[in-house]
Order: C-alpha cells, then sequence, then structure tokens
C-alpha cells in the first residue's frame, strides 16, 4: 500500500514542477514574446497568465512603458560655421517586440541605433540653421522634424520616437571665450556710448542750470535797483519835504550829521576859525 502512495506524490510533485515551469505571468508594464529554440515563436504576448512548452520555450519581456535615452553631447556644426556642443534626449518604446528582438536584441542595442539615428537627424537639420534659430527662433520646428524623421528611420527597428528634445546647446570652451570676449566688447562700447550721452546730457543740464541761474540774478538785480531808486527818490522827497518846512532845522540836523562823520577822537582839523563850518560850535559858546 505504501508504494502506490510514494509514486502518487512524487507524480504529483512532477506535475506541480511541470505546471510551475509552464506557467509565466507577464506584468501589466510589459509585453513578451515566446522563443522556442532560440526562435522567436507566435505572436506578442500582453499582461496575464500564460503557458508555455518547459525545456524548450523561454520567455523574453519587454517594457510597455515610455523610455527615455540620454545622448552623450556631442558637437554639430551650424549653417553659419559655430560649433555646437548638443546635449539631447529621447523618449521612445518598444512598438513591436518581435521585430526589436530580431534586430536589436535589448535595450542597450536599441539606444546604440537611436545614438546613431538621432544624432544624424539632428545634425542634417542644425547644419542648414544658424545658431541664433537653433537657440531661439525655430528650436521647436527643428525638434519636430526631428522627431519625425528619427521616428520614420527608427519603426525598421520595431522602434517608436516619440519626442526628441536639446536638453543643453553650448559652444566649445574656446569659442566661449572668443564670445564672451566679443560681448564683453560690445557691453564696453554701449557703456561708453551711455557715459559719452551722459556726459553731454549733464552739459545741457548744467548749460540750461547757468542760464536760468544768470537769469534769476539779472531779474533780482533789476528789481534790487529798481527798489532801490524808488527808496532813494522816496528819501530824497523826504528830506526835501522836511527841508520846506523848517530849512533852520534842517541845517542844523545835517550839520550835526556832518561833525558825527569829520570828528572824531584823535582827528585833527585844519580849518579858518572863519568858517561856516564851525558856525553851531562858535553858537554853543
Amino acid at each position: 500500500m505504501k508504494k502506490p502512495i510514494h509514486i502518487i506524490a512524487l507524480l504529483v510533485v512532477i506535475v506541480l514542477i511541470l505546471v510551475n515551469m509552464s506557467a509565466f505571468v507577464v506584468d501589466e508594464t510589459q509585453q513578451a514574446i515566446l522563443l522556442q529554440l532560440g526562435k522567436p515563436v507566435g505572436g506578442i504576448i500582453g499582461p496575464g497568465l500564460h503557458f508555455k512548452i518547459p525545456f524548450v520555450q523561454n520567455v523574453i519581456r519587454f517594457e510597455r512603458r515610455l523610455l527615455e535615452y540620454d545622448a552623450a553631447p556631442a558637437e554639430i556644426l551650424t549653417k553659419d560655421k559655430k560649433n555646437l556642443v548638443v546635449d539631447n534626449f529621447s523618449r521612445w518604446r518598444i512598438a513591436d517586440p518581435l521585430l526589436f528582438y530580431k534586430t536589436v536584441r535589448n535595450i542597450q542595442g536599441a539606444q546604440t541605433r537611436l545614438d546613431d539615428i538621432v544624432y544624424a537627424q539632428l545634425r542634417v537639420q542644425l547644419g542648414v540653421h544658424t545658431l541664433t534659430e537653433i537657440v531661439s527662433e525655430a528650436r521647436d520646428q527643428i525638434m519636430k522634424i526631428v522627431t519625425e524623421k528619427s521616428n520614420a528611420l527608427a519603426k525598421d527597428y520595431g522602434i517608436e520616437i516619440l519626442d526628441v528634445r536639446i536638453k543643453r546647446a553650448d559652444l566649445p570652451p574656446e569659442n566661449e571665450r572668443a564670445v564672451f570676449g566679443r560681448m564683453r566688447a560690445e557691453r564696453e562700447r554701449q557703456a561708453k556710448k551711455y557715459r559719452s550721452e551722459g556726459r553731454e546730457e549733464a552739459l545741457k543740464l548744467r548749460a540750461q542750470a547757468d542760464m536760468e541761474k544768470a537769469f534769476i540774478l539779472a531779474e533780482a538785480y533789476k528789481k534790487a535797483q529798481i527798489i532801490k531808486g524808488e527808496g532813494d527818490a522816496e528819501a530824497a522827497r523826504i528830506y526835501a519835504e522836511a527841508f520846506s518846512q523848517d530849512q533852520e532845522f534842517f541845517s542844523f540836523i545835517k550839520t550835526m550829521e556832518a561833525y558825527e562823520r569829520a570828528i572824531d577822537k584823535g582827528t585833527t582839523l585844519v580849518i579858518s576859525p572863519g568858517s561856516e563850518f564851525f558856525t553851531y560850535l562858535k553858537n554853543a559858546h
């Protein structure tokens, strides 16, 4: 009785092992193909549970998701003969796993092929545009053309290229120094121009200010002279009026003022005693 039980248990184990070796699962992010003795058989296998012939068939899985390839920077000559170091990347996916396996085998092989295809198209398209167009004006249109032409060539390898973009576009170091030198010279020229224009404007403003100052001073002097003249006239009128009212008193006041100005401490006067200058001094005795 024990022998048949052992045989059944052995058969069950063998069956389980065979089932385990036969069944395989393809994830929803993957797609697969079956190889039988190294050659693809059947079609593309989608997500889910599947079976294969043990020891004869094996499964090769490929990504269904978008993949990205970041190419190494490379020099490209523009239409205006400028060397440009271009750093680009591509977004792509495996569109036909069977063709992909037959032509490039794996991701590494695909990236090598993409490098050749994309670089060739970039070199062609950038070569018919100037540096200014590449970095500003026509960049989007250039990338659209590169993507379309690269995708058309990549279809032969079961690859679909969805987008090609320039990550960086720099001049080589020696060109950068020359460009920076020209930029610096141009900025210095502009700075000198602005300084010259500033000095010219400053001279105009100073000349205008000096002219306005001279005009203001002349007007002020004119008004001062007018006011002074009017004051002198008014003073003369008052003196004349006062003189006409009491000539003797006016003569006395003017003589006292003359004494004050002429006779000071330590002053010596040599004058005739009969001079009218001493009239009021004589009368004081």
